[in-house]
């Protein structure tokens, strides 16, 4: 694996619905959209509940912590993945409920665990953005 610990990232796509969680990333906070009517954290970004329809949602910083939900190991990696092989595509779940996708990243692949509490951390992606990915706790 290459001496840059950063798996490789391009700046994301952002849009209405996602430029608050993006700007979160670029501060170092995990922002996450929450129903001001059922409550239900929201992912992905989105101006709406899926939950229950509601068009009433708040951008709430979470706590960043959860649980590794399902996970595998990318063996041989492809373009700019290439060179980083292997690494850990995983879900996560999330302390408040909602399960991302995203990389384990900071520990050896063979140590990556179901039910591994895990963190998150904010890879560097372009020259002002972030990438959340998460590290053992």
């Amino acid at each position: 694996m290459p001496d840059d610990p950063f798996l490789p990232t391009r700046p994301p796509r952002r849009t209405h619905e996602t430029a608050e969680f993006w700007d979160g990333c670029a501060a170092g906070r995990l922002l996450l959209p929450r129903c001001d009517d059922c409550h239900a954290y929201i992912w992905y970004p989105r101006l709406f509940c899926p939950h229950c329809s509601s068009p009433r949602v708040t951008y709430t910083e979470v706590s960043g912590t959860g649980t590794v939900y399902s996970f595998t190991v990318v063996r041989k990696g492809a373009g700019a993945y290439r060179e980083f092989s292997p690494y850990v595509a995983a879900y996560v779940e999330l302390a408040e409920g909602p399960r991302v996708m995203t990389n384990i990243v900071g520990v050896p692949v063979d140590q990556v665990h179901v039910g591994q509490a895990v963190r998150v951390v904010f890879d560097p992606a372009g020259d002002a953005d972030a990438i959340p990915r998460f590290t053992p706790s």
